[in-house]
This record gives C-alpha cells, structure tokens and sequence, in this order.
C-alpha cells in the first residue's frame, strides 16, 4: 500500500483515508479525460475519472450511443461505489444500494448505470490527494474546483464512454446540483432529471454552515497548510475533520429524529450524569462516531475543496441569474425534496419547481423523519420518482 492510504496502517487513522495508486482497484475503471480549463480560473492539466458501471448499453442502430444510459451523481462523501459491498480498496458499501439491482427502479437488467466519483474527490478522481504532474500530492496546490467544473469533467467522461445523451442524469444533495447544472449547460444531453434534496444556488444559511466545517478542518495543526498527506499515520487533521463531520451531520439529521432517538440520555457505558458530574451524551457518542468514520475513509482536502465547491454554487452565474437560467430547461425534471429537511429545505425545492419549465407535476415531497438523508434512506420514495423520471425521459 502506498504511504497515507487508508489501509497503511492497520488500527491507525492513516493521513488520508482517500484512494491511492496501489490499492486494491476494487470495481474501479478510470477515465484520463485531459487538461481542464477551470471556471474560477487555472488549469489541471491532466484530470482522471473514477467510475463504475452497471448493466449492459444498448442501441438503436443509429451511431448515437447507447439509449439506456443513466449517470447518477453522488453527493459530498459519497463516491462512484453505487451498489455492491464494502470490498479491499473500497471502504463503504454501495450508497443507493436498493436501486441498482434486478427489479430495482435502476435495473441493470435494462438500465446502463454509470457512476463517476467527482471530480476534487478522493475514490480515484483527480483531487488533493491525486497525485500531481511531479508525481508529488496536488495539496495545498490544487485549484478551486466548482460544480460547472465538476460536470464539464463528467462531458469529457461522457464523451470517452461515447455516450452523446444520457435518458436521465439523476443526483441529491451535492448530487442535484451537478443534475440542475447538466441540464442547463448540456441540454442536448440529457433526456430528463431527477434533482432531489438541493436548491438553485447556496444560501447564506449554507454557507455559513459549511464555510464553518472548512475551518474547523483548516485550523488543525494536522492540517499543515494542505500538504499532510505523506505525513506518517495518525498525524493527518483527523480531529478537523471529525469536528467538521459532527458539525454537517447536524444539519442532515431532523432535530425531530435526535430527540426520538436520543433524548438527553447519557452514553450507556458511562456513569450518569448527574452522579459522575461528567460523561457524554448519548448523541455525543453518535456523532462522534460519525466523525471518525468519515475521518479513516476520506481525505481532508476533498472534503474542503467540495465543500467549497458547494459554497460557491450558483446556477444562475454568467447566465443572467437563476430564473433566466432555468428558464429554457426543456428536458423532463423531476424535483423533489424532503420534509424534514433543515439544510435544503423544501422552500428551494418549491423555487425550482415553480422556475423549471419542465418540471412534471410540481414539487414532490418525500415524507421522512430523518432530515436531509432522507434522500439516501427512504429508497422506496426515491425508486418512485426515479422511475417516474425514466418513464418521461423514454416517453
């Protein structure tokens, strides 16, 4: 295993939880898509691709590209691994799972589903803990990527796959925005969209919070300006990079669910507060745990360049803003949020609803208690509209 990688050191948070050259390769396939100009200025001059696939394509005879091909985007920590298991080299099961299987709204028994982890991300795309022309991390030096950035890198994909139009571009969260994006940069593309859990443009309320996650990541010392990832494991911003995890989990989860699951009662294997004057919190506990996790499969960096990627989303920049920008969307989309949702709430949902031409039906609301991860969890809701987003695309 390369120095940093996730499995480096067996029982040690390594540097960078990110995918490296040399590990084990898992469902990967990997795309050299070229030099990409970027929108906020610079260059990378030579950007890779991770993906997966599923299915089969097909075609109908006119030297177009397949005609079932369906691109799922994935969200902030997710990646490419859509379905399928936890494996050597690939540290989480697939995200979607109940979709991509036979007799599942994605079924690969009719459906080519590509997945591509993004790019800034660190599952085998180009990204902060990629290696650079000098074979060194890109670090500190990588540039700002944006989400314009991030979808041309997924035409340049598109383009080596040879596929010319995808039947619908599906995505939540992160993921929505990169779906709202194709459909406007790349109408001619796409067949139709499901755009789930996310709104035009970042919000001050979003910005404030995630603009708080990169410093929490930034201020660790472990941080060192970027270029920690040769550093020897356990000295990478682990602790930033919880701290930053436990903050944005907050924001996916519904105070209506914590309080269900969690009350104010103290971690079961310590003594009760008021006996112990000290202890944690059951959901102390819980978010702690999600902090770690995140820390020993992802790398601080991507999470800092997406996050500022997020931050910096604007459908409506150079395009008149956002009503003029939605406007000649033509393509079937279906937009939906969840009810629950505190971080994007169903306000913006509504708002795209109401400015998308095309929009079938109206804003459709997936009933969940769990908040913005609702869009992962309630898979019978979310095979619907997929579904549903198929069905127009094909019709």
């Amino acid at each position: 295993m390369t120095q940093g990688s996730a499995a480096a050191v067996p029982g040690v948070i390594p540097a960078s939880g990110a995918w490296r050259t040399g590990d084990p390769v898992a469902g990967r396939r990997f795309a050299d898509i070229g030099a990409l100009k970027l929108e906020l200025g610079g260059e990378l001059p030579a950007a890779r691709l991770a993906y997966e696939t599923w299915g089969t394509p097909a075609f109908d005879g006119s030297g177009a590209g397949p005609v079932n091909a369906v691109l799922v985007l994935h969200a902030l920590t997710g990646d490419a691994h859509v379905a399928g298991p936890a494996a050597p080299g690939q540290p989480t099961p697939g995200w979607w799972e109940g979709l991509v299987r036979p007799g599942g709204a994605l079924n690969p028994e009719r459906w080519f589903v590509v997945a591509a982890n993004v790019l800034g991300g660190c599952q085998g795309s180009t990204g902060p803990s990629s290696a650079a022309p000098d074979g060194s991390p890109w670090g500190s030096r990588f540039p700002r990527v944006t989400v314009g950035d991030q979808v041309r890198a997924e035409v340049a994909l598109s383009d080596a796959l040879g596929i010319s139009r995808w039947a619908a571009v599906l995505g939540g969260s992160m993921g929505g925005m990169r779906a709202l994006e194709w459909l406007v940069a790349e109408p001619a593309r796409v067949g139709g969209a499901l755009v789930l859990a996310v709104g035009a443009a970042s919000s001050a309320d979003q910005i404030g919070t995630q603009s708080l996650q990169i410093d929490a990541v930034t201020s660790d010392p472990g941080w060192r300006g970027g270029d920690y990832h040769s550093a020897a494991a356990g000295t990478g911003p682990h602790r930033g990079l919880g701290l930053a995890r436990r903050i944005a989990h907050l924001t996916y989860r519904s105070a209506f669910e914590l309080e269900e699951r969690f009350g104010r009662t103290p971690q079961a294997d310590e003594l009760p507060l008021a006996a112990s004057g000290a202890g944690r919190f059951a959901v102390q506990s819980y978010l702690d745990h999600h902090g770690s996790k995140l820390a020993k499969r992802f790398d601080a960096g991507s999470y800092v360049a997406l996050t500022d990627a997020m931050n910096t989303w604007d459908v409506g920049r150079g395009r008149g803003g956002v009503a003029a920008a939605l406007a000649g969307v033509a393509a079937p989309v279906v937009v939906a949020g969840i009810d629950s949702d505190r971080l994007y709430p169903l306000s913006q949902q509504a708002e795209l609803a109401a400015l998308v031409p095309s929009a079938a039906g109206g804003l459709r609301v997936v009933a969940s208690p769990y908040g913005h991860d609702g869009f992962l969890l309630e898979i019978d809701q979310v095979s619907a509209l997929v579904r549903e987003v198929l069905e127009l695309s094909a019709g």
